[in-house]
């Protein structure tokens, strides 16, 4: 059964932002959490079992390009290799509702990164609980959007989402309601921007 936080969503309170770190930390738990897009699946980078789960709930092939949720622009620059052009543009859109693919460094576990391009997402979310639950973590946060298989939109609700996944989570950070909509995703692996996802962020600036 997965513990249920209702933290605030402007202003989260730091026990229960503590609590779910220690569970992130210590029991390699897989989370639900809010962002500024909709709800998302959360795990640490280092969590062996975050990500086949997150496959098998999602029904998702090996090639499905996880996001790494950072705290900042220098954590993000350590995780993927940026040239100029892409350094500019991607630090003027964030934080926002903006998913990057990029080529990933050595920081980020094999299993984690696309089998052939060597790709990972990255992304700064404009939102203070994602914000808090990863500074608290100290490192980025394995993340893939709350969208379940034959569903046509993310659940939208802390309390629905404990309802649908109470036994296969263990935990949801439950902030209100925070959208449908999942990030607008450039695909930036070729050295140039390339809109492949149209979602709540502006893409006309990266077209």
């Amino acid at each position: 059964m997965a513990r249920y936080f209702d933290v605030h969503p402007h202003d989260p309170q730091p026990r229960a932002i503590a609590q779910v770190t220690a569970m992130l930390r210590d029991d390699d738990a897989l989370i639900a959490y809010p962002t500024d897009s909709c709800y998302a699946f959360g795990a640490r980078m280092d969590s062996h079992t975050g990500a086949d789960r997150i496959r098998r709930i999602r029904h998702l092939g090996d090639r499905h390009h996880f996001t790494l949720v950072c705290a900042d622009f220098a954590q993000l620059g350590q995780f993927v290799h940026l040239d100029n052009s892409a350094f500019r543009a991607i630090k003027a859109a964030t934080p926002g509702p903006y998913t990057f693919i990029l080529p990933a460094t050595k920081e980020v576990p094999r299993r984690l990164a696309h089998p052939k391009k060597k790709t990972v997402g990255v992304r700064i979310p404009d939102h203070p609980v994602a914000m808090a639950l990863v500074r608290e973590l100290g490192e980025p946060l394995l993340t893939s959007t709350l969208l379940l298989p034959d569903a046509d939109e993310p659940l939208t609700e802390g309390w629905a989402v404990k309802e649908e996944l109470d036994h296969v989570i263990d935990a949801v950070v439950d902030a209100g309601d925070c959208g449908t909509e999942p990030t607008t995703v450039v695909d930036w692996s070729e050295g140039y921007p390339e809109v492949v996802r149209v979602g709540a962020g502006d893409p006309s600036r990266f077209e």
